[in-house]
């Protein structure tokens, strides 16, 4: 194998791991938000609505 194609290959992996590093750090962080975050309560209706589009929470927290 010559330098010049070494080194091509050393430059592709470099770039690979730097690509993974990425994925996984924005994968980590996607789950660290999903789980630390609390919207807390919002008002929202009680009982389902009269008029079309008005929705009762499926499960309230509050």
């Amino acid at each position: 194998m010559t330098r010049a194609a070494r080194r091509n290959r050393s430059l592709l992996a470099w770039w690979g791991l730097a690509a993974a590093a990425i994925f996984l750090g924005a994968n980590a962080h996607l789950l660290y938000v999903a789980i630390d975050s609390d919207p807390g309560c919002v008002t929202h209706l009680k009982e389902t609505g009269s008029v079309p589009g008005q929705y009762k929470a499926a499960k309230s927290s509050c």
